[in-house]
């Protein structure tokens, strides 16, 4: 193996000739390119040296198509392809390539240093190597890496980073085939092979494949760290260690995985990572077979067997198997949380707590799960997840033998229904839980109003990690990775296919005391019993008006502020809940989940089903007026009735003119015929526009009666005229026939057919 003593453009014996004058010789010859200034000997060498800023490369190798500024470079280079080394040295039998070269190498057996450091004295034995070293002192780093920026002090360093980036490993060995970016790098693995270990180490005779390796282990029996940290002052044995501690400062972590794209500080962290992907575990445990992607991991993991906890806490006695988990509990005597997140700021006692909070506002999940494809913030969360697969549930309680899938819902479920304990109590009004993560949101949320978790998407803030995922999932990424085993259907939160799944078992395991009506949730029973109490705990801070749900509060409220969050993507109509919006977009898909059991008729809504059930076929009418005994198949109908009949009422003021109203909906259709002038219901046929929906599905009708005439919007083509005006069926807006009373609606959308009518014209 042949070092590289001289630069690429220039012969090695010129440049000693040019690095002696340096120090013997005078140089009046100056190279004139700014920032360059570079002094020569003669003018010959200058301009030579010229020839480098004007890329004036006339010498081709015709091999592999480099250039070179003089024909002894290229002479020089040629020998690579040839493996022609003419210069042999007599003291060892090693042959070099050119002279220099050989003259430089001569140097190793003799001693010679000629070229020192004016900054610290330190010698050289040829000229490129101080011009590198005093880099060290300059900071200079003049090769900058095309594809990452990285710089390096030397085009040799900078060749071997972009290697990196191509993958190209040019030095195979001979004995194994494996690969390597240097020459060097091989030379070592070779003595793998060979069990050559030539550096000793005259302190305990231990030997060493590298003079590096030995130089690091001497420091062993010194104790000498001459690498300190410029930035903390701590020291270091190797430079590598130094380097590697320094990113801590600098946040560099240039090792990316290239399956999931994070980054670590070292190629070791990176390799133990990616086994996160390929599965791969080489470290069994003798004991019991598990097996473990780290030594340290089976190592900790062994005192399991052992019964092993060789690290106890000074405060309290309590001893650990790592003296990493003794220092995390050592923070809760000491009530310190050294890790704050730079995007909320909220505190931890451990950098992986930090780490796995982190990924809440980055959005990463770094582990899939392979039977689903399902994908976790920490392999715990993805451990605990694959249970679902496996249906393991390893914790049994003792009192009732039920199983959990995890040890802290065996804990939960203790304290709910056997000891009934509550270690939680919130320090603001006495109200005890039985697990912290229910007095966090609850303090949250009645006394500081904090919502430490924003969304990435549209910024609004949450109170829980879990609220923020469920919207997420709802309004961003659509996402509904919990799909029902009986149907199909898909939902965000698995809470929520838990209920759904009790729609197919006819399961409703929570009775009303009252009426004994059943209900699937807890939840739902809750607000049902408000129906008995008349309780309505949540007011409306603009117009008094209370309701038994903080959801019912929240939609109302944007009556008053106009806010209408959820907008579809079809025709971009916004709405003030998600339900409305879900409901709409059946209009573009025309989905109708709703069968009607009597007569098959299909629904787009399941309240739509019950008033027509109630209608066409129960004719059950539960919503009685306590003013004058008429009842109603829907509590929406008993509302308007009061208020148009008893109170008059009219609660929906027009902002533009003043006029009130005894619905939103009528407040909404004057609004769109007097001051707005929207339609926002297009015809999918014709492109006629209309203010509501019924005036919509009317037009509909008109479409599907064969030779019906239909006016046309400017836009739309003419339809055919009809043929026989005499067998005719036109649809009718409205037949209404009202009575005076009571003004009862008998009929809508009625078709009156003309059989044979001719009115004269008048």
């Amino acid at each position: 193996m042949e070092a590289d003593y001289g630069s690429e453009d220039s012969s090695p014996h010129e440049r000693e000739q040019d690095g002696q004058k340096t120090h013997y010789g005078e140089k009046s010859q100056h190279c004139s390119v700014w920032e360059c200034g570079k002094a020569f000997s003669c003018l010959s060498k200058l301009k030579r040296h010229q020839r480098i800023h004007s890329r004036g490369k006339p010498h081709e190798c015709q091999q592999c198509g480099k250039s070179f500024s003089q024909s002894g470079n290229l002479t020089t280079h040629l020998r690579t392809h040839t493996g022609e080394r003419p210069y042999y040295c007599s003291e060892c039998g090693k042959t070099f390539t050119s002279s220099g070269n050989l003259k430089s190498h001569q140097r190793v057996h003799t001693g010679e240093k000629p070229y020192p450091c004016s900054e610290c004295g330190k010698c050289f034995p040829v000229y490129s190597e101080l011009k590198s070293h005093q880099r060290v002192h300059t900071g200079e780093k003049p090769y900058p890496c095309s594809e990452c920026g990285k710089r390096f002090s030397q085009s040799s360093g900078l060749k071997i980073h972009q290697r990196i980036h191509t993958g190209e490993k040019p030095y195979p060995c001979s004995e194994c085939g494996k690969t390597f970016t240097t020459s060097a790098s091989l030379q070592t693995h070779q003595r793998i092979h060979t069990g050559e270990k030539p550096y000793h180490c005259s302190e305990c005779g231990k030997t060493f494949t590298t003079s590096g390796n030995l130089q690091t282990h001497q420091r062993m029996h010194t104790g000498e760290k001459p690498y300190p940290c410029s930035e903390c002052g701590k020291c270091f044995s190797q430079s590598r260690n130094l380097k590697i501690h320094q990113r801590e400062h600098t946040g560099e972590r240039p090792y990316p995985c290239s399956e999931c794209g994070k980054t670590f500080t070292t190629s070791a962290n990176l390799q133990t990572h990616q086994r996160v992907h390929t599965g791969e575990k080489p470290y069994p445990c003798s004991e019991c077979g598990k097996t473990f992607t780290t030594s340290d991991s089976l190592q900790t993991h062994k005192r399991v067997h052992t019964g092993e906890k060789p690290y106890p806490c000074s405060e309290c006695g309590k001893t650990f198997t790592t003296s990493g988990n003794l220092k995390r509990h050592q923070r809760v005597h000491a009530r310190e949380k050294p890790y704050p997140c730079s995007e909320c700021g909220k505190t931890f006692t451990t950098s992986v707590h930090l780490q796995s909070h982190q990924r809440v506002h980055t959005g990463e999940k770094l582990y899939p799960c392979f039977e689903c494809g399902k994908t976790f913030t920490t392999s715990g969360n993805l451990q605990t997840h694959q249970r679902v697969h496996t249906g393991e549930k390893p914790y049994p309680c003792s009192e009732c033998g039920k199983c959990f899938s995890q040890s802290s819902q065996l804990k939960i479920h203790q304290r709910r229904h056997h000891t009934g304990e509550k270690p939680y109590p919130c320090s603001e009004c006495g109200k005890c839980f039985a697990q912290s993560s229910d007095l966090k949101p609850h303090q949250r949320r009645h006394h500081t109003g904090e919502k430490p978790y924003p969304c990435s998407e549209c910024g609004k803030s949450f109170t829980t990690s879990s609220e923020l995922k469920t919207h997420q999932q709802r309004h961003h990424t659509g996402e509904k990775p919990y799909p029902c085993s009986k149907c199909g259907k898909c939902f965000t939160r698995s809470s929520q296919l838990k209920i759904h799944q009790q729609r197919h078992n006819g399961e409703k395991p929570y009775p009303c005391s009252e009426c004994g009506k059943t209900f699937t949730t807890s939840c739902n029973l809750k607000r049902h019993q408000r129906v008995h109490t008349g309780e309505k705990p949540y007011p409306c801070s603009e117009c008094g008006k209370t309701f038994t749900t903080s959801g019912n509060l929240q939609s109302h409220q944007r009556v008053h502020t106009g806010e209408k969050p959820y907008p579809c993507s079809e025709c971009g109509k916004t709405f003030t809940t998600s339900g409305s919006l879900q409901t709409h977009q059946r209009v573009h898909t025309g989905e109708k989940p709703y069968p009607c059991s009597e007569c098959g008729k299909c629904f787009s809504q399941s309240s739509e089903l019950k008033i027509h059930q109630r209608r066409h076929h129960t004719g059950e009418k539960p919503y009685p007026c306590s003013e004058c005994g008429k009842c109603f198949s829907q509590s929406s109908e008993l509302k308007p009735h009061q208020r148009r009949h008893h109170t008059g009422e009219k609660p929906y003021p027009c902002s533009e003119c003043g006029k009130c109203f005894t619905m939103s909906s009528e407040l909404k259709t004057h609004q769109r015929r007097h001051h707005t002038g929207e339609k926002p219901y297009p015809c999918s046929k014709c492109g006629k526009c209309f203010t509501r929906s019924s005036q919509l599905k009317i037009h509909q009708q008109r479409h599907n009666v064969p030779g019906a005439p239909v006016r046309p919007s400017p836009s739309a083509e003419s339809p055919v005229p009809p043929k026989d005006p005499s067998t005719l069926q036109v649809p009718l807006k409205v037949l209404i026939l009202q009575l005076v009373d009571c003004r009862h609606v008998l009929g809508r959308n009625s078709t009156l057919t003309l059989l044979g009518r001719k009115e004269p014209r008048p």
